[in-house]
């Protein structure tokens, strides 16, 4: 999972809003200047938080919204195509994903809240912007 950077972290929930292996937060980011929605989840104590979208077939992953993992609650899942992904660092463990792994997005928590850090390649969704087109 990456480190914070020096960038300025932006507010995403409230840490009681992630239940241990629970339901996902998701919100929507910029990504390669494109809209993209990425999900924060709780696993095993800690915050983690990918992009919505598959190494193998570049689709959104959740099942139902904010529901990633799969039945016995161990692996984030493709709906689409059945790729299972290791949680604690986003790599393929099983099916189509083959080496590939999830974008992973910084996260921090502090306070009772929990913070995201923008990157080069992922930023928030500017406050003036239009909002985003989905997949037209």
């Amino acid at each position: 999972m990456p480190e914070p950077t020096d960038a300025v972290a932006e507010p995403l929930c409230a840490s009681a809003d992630l239940a241990e292996r629970g339901r996902a937060f998701v919100w929507d980011v910029v990504v390669w200047r494109q809209p993209a929605r990425a999900f924060a989840l709780r696993f095993d104590g800690r915050v983690v938080a990918y992009l919505n979208r598959c190494a193998h077939v570049p689709t959104e992953m959740d099942w139902q919204p904010g529901e990633f993992l799969d039945q016995d609650r161990r692996w984030i899942l493709c709906s689409i195509h059945g790729a299972a992904y290791e949680p604690a660092d986003g790599r393929c463990v099983g099916g189509p994903c083959g080496r590939g792994r999830l974008m992973a997005i910084a996260t921090e928590e502090r306070d009772g809240q929990v913070y995201w850090y923008p990157s080069r390649d992922v930023q928030p969704v500017p406050f003036d912007a239009p909002p985003p087109e989905r997949f037209p």
